[in-house]
């Protein structure tokens, strides 16, 4: 018998789903005052900004919502229905969302390993879909998440916001005017304060109301083996991609847009590691990668610790201490002949002269939501600012630089100075590295660095070459139920 409190729980949330399901099917894109209903799957961080950006959104309302945490989705849901005055339907498996749901159009917040195939599921199921980034947790997802798209006529909008921003539209239309000249090199940082996960002795009890099936997914049901399961799955790379993936690709995007490189790079190199402290994270916190681009590479470095041993030390210091590379932690700068152009946030850009003069300022950004909204309703694609072919580029440049270092080996600095060649070494970049790693007192005979492989990428052919091994990591792996189709 179901306890009472059960029972009464089971009756709301059936009577809530039996209502939503009732209700009459809306077709989307006719006319501007058409009623878009949403579906918000993955609800605790990231994803309740995204249901509360849907909702606050003229004539769209959030309908149901999907998460594999009970307690996380019954929180949720009796805020949005505080909020909008609506019975909001609940769902554990988005599939079901999918099935009974009268949604137009989804959302996805969930961790990065689901991204790809709740993608997938939802377009084949005639949805349109908002997903957050990196799109993919391997390059051969986003490959099938653009095929996807195409086939089954689905618009899909990468939640990279700096696509809607018009102040780096239009600082990169005068960049591309030739203002200061032609664009020589891309350079993106990531140094956002990282700080240990903490390390377990064994397997941890899955929490109470989660699904730990459909929360691994892909994956199969492994152990949990990290103290907090929200969040610190970024660290992982079973279900997150580090911070290169995380943070990271929002500036990776914004290189590589600003640099005008539609494809993903033809050879990419990493140095790297995990620095620092001894725990569960198996990601990189600290790494700088090549990628070749011609006539014009992009470099991308990762810090997660602060500037120095003595910031480590302590917690407060640490998050206020990060390293700055002209005027920037988390940015994206843009070397031209004749000076450089900053993009140190998601809405803003200056450019600077030779001799570092401020030249011009653009300031400015519109609702990425709403520009998926405008083009649902008009069921145009090209109004998007964030396709999904962007956001898969942007996404494997990210890929490209994890599975470099994760092919690698562990060398010393001397071996890696007697390989000094190129543009890898070159612009200081193994040199910032080395300063990062000695101002934290990082003893590398006892952590060594990571010199990756190098890959090379047939943009022809959508795959690794010459590295066996990468192009078996670019497919992953995928558990019997949680298959991706294979679509190209």
């Amino acid at each position: 018998m179901m306890p009472p409190s059960s029972r009464r729980q089971f009756l709301r949330q059936s009577a809530a789903t039996a209502a939503f399901v009732a209700a009459p099917s809306i077709r989307v894109g006719q006319k501007r005052s058409d009623l878009l209903r949403v579906g918000v799957a993955g609800v605790r961080g990231r994803g309740n900004h995204l249901l509360n950006g849907f909702e606050d959104r003229e004539g769209v309302e959030v309908v149901a919502l999907c998460d594999v945490d009970s307690g996380v989705l019954a929180t949720r849901a009796a805020e949005l229905g505080k909020k909008s005055g609506r019975e909001i339907a609940t769902f554990t498996d988005l599939r079901e969302m999918l099935d009974k749901g009268q949604i137009d159009a989804v959302g996805i917040a969930t961790p990065n390993h689901l991204h790809a195939l709740h993608t997938i599921w939802s377009v084949v199921a005639g949805k349109d879909v908002y997903v957050e980034k990196p799109v993919s947790h391997n390059i051969w997802e986003g490959q099938q998440m653009v095929a996807a798209a195409r086939k089954h006529g689905r618009i899909v909008q990468s939640g990279t916001q700096s696509r809607s921003s018009q102040a780096l539209r239009d600082a990169i239309a005068w960049l591309e005017s030739g203002a200061i000249g032609a664009r020589k090199l891309g350079w993106g940082t990531c140094f956002k304060p990282r700080m240990s996960i903490g390390k377990v002795d064994g397997p941890q009890p899955i929490p109470d109301g989660v699904d730990w099936k459909l929360y691994m997914g892909p994956r199969g049901e492994q152990a949990l083996e990290r103290r907090q399961l929200h969040y610190d799955w970024h660290w992982q790379g079973a279900t997150g991609n580090g911070d290169l993936g995380n943070q990271g690709v929002h500036q990776m995007d914004q290189a590589r847009w600003a640099l005008g490189m539609g494809d993903i790079a033809p050879v990419a190199v990493s140095i790297g590691g995990r620095f620092g402290y001894d725990d569960d994270g198996d990601t990189p916190n600290t790494m700088v990668t090549l990628f070749d681009y011609q006539p014009a590479p992009l470099m991308f470095e990762v810090r997660g610790l602060p500037k120095n041993a003595a910031a480590r030390a302590d917690g407060g210091e640490w998050r206020k201490s990060m390293d700055r590379r002209l005027g920037a932690s988390v940015g994206a700068v843009i070397h031209a002949e004749g000076g450089h152009l900053l993009f140190p946030n998601y809405s803003s850009a200056r450019a600077y002269d030779d001799a570092g003069k401020d030249v011009m300022r653009w300031d400015g950004a519109d609702n990425h939501i709403q520009n998926f909204v405008d083009a649902v309703r008009e069921r145009d694609e090209s109004l998007i600012n964030a396709s999904i072919e962007d956001g898969h580029v942007s996404a494997a440049l990210c890929h490209m630089g994890n599975d470099s270092l994760a092919l690698g080996e562990a060398s010393t600095r001397g071996e890696i100075e007697r390989v000094r060649k190129g543009g890898f070494v070159g612009h200081g970049a193994f040199d910032r590295l080395m300063a990062h790693l000695d101002a934290n007192e990082i003893d590398l005979g006892q952590t060594p660095l990571t010199f990756g492989a190098t890959l090379r990428f047939d943009v022809a052919k959508g795959e690794y070459v010459g590295n066996e091994a990468a192009a078996k990591r670019m497919r992953g792996s995928y558990a019997p139920g949680f298959e991706i189709p294979d679509l190209s």
